[in-house]
């Protein structure tokens, strides 16, 4: 059975956890606020040059040559923000997940200790019931790995995906 320590120390643990999933996610909202300032000096920057620009085009091909200018460079910004907002995002992923894979393999270490425990004070004729649950922990701990597993190359697949569509993005942007 588990003790009071440990029951505390594992909702210490919990707290910690908890705590510092809190503190990744404001640090994450800062980047990502911090982009968008960024993003909305660029912008307001790039609006007034623009602007100065096309009031002083002296013909109509000196318009469309400012607006053509305008539209390749945007194009650009826009997919380098998307991509610096993706990397913010899945390096928050990335923490999560780190921590949560750390915090569930504790959990798991606790639960078998537990049972260990609960083993050694099983009455003699027991010892089936003893086999299968450890049996279906051995089961339960293969099926969570393989999720963990198929989840891994998805957030792979789906980050590939998001790269390869940014690249194309940029590539038709620049040949405009």
């Amino acid at each position: 059975m588990l003790t009071v320590e440990q029951i505390a120390a594992a909702q210490q643990a919990q707290l910690n956890t908890l705590f510092g999933f809190g503190a990744k996610a404001v640090e994450s909202a800062e980047k990502v606020i911090e982009l968008n300032l960024q993003a909305s000096k660029a912008l307001l920057a790039d609006s007034a040059e623009y602007t100065k620009s096309l009031l002083s085009a002296k013909d109509a091909q000196e318009f469309l040559k400012v607006q053509t200018g305008f539209v390749q460079p945007l194009a650009e910004k826009s997919a380098a923000y998307g991509r610096h907002l993706y990397d913010i995002a899945a390096g928050a992923n990335a923490e999560f997940t780190q921590a949560a894979e750390a915090q569930t393999a504790s959990a798991q270490k606790q639960f078998a200790s537990a049972v260990e425990a609960a083993v050694k004070n099983v009455p003699q004729g027991g010892e089936a019931a003893v086999a299968a649950l450890k049996n279906a922990m051995t089961g339960a701990n293969s099926a969570f790995e393989q999720v963990q597993k198929v989840v891994k190359q998805a957030t792979e697949v789906a980050e590939s995906n998001f790269k390869a569509v940014t690249a194309t993005a940029t590539k038709a942007a620049k040949a405009k």
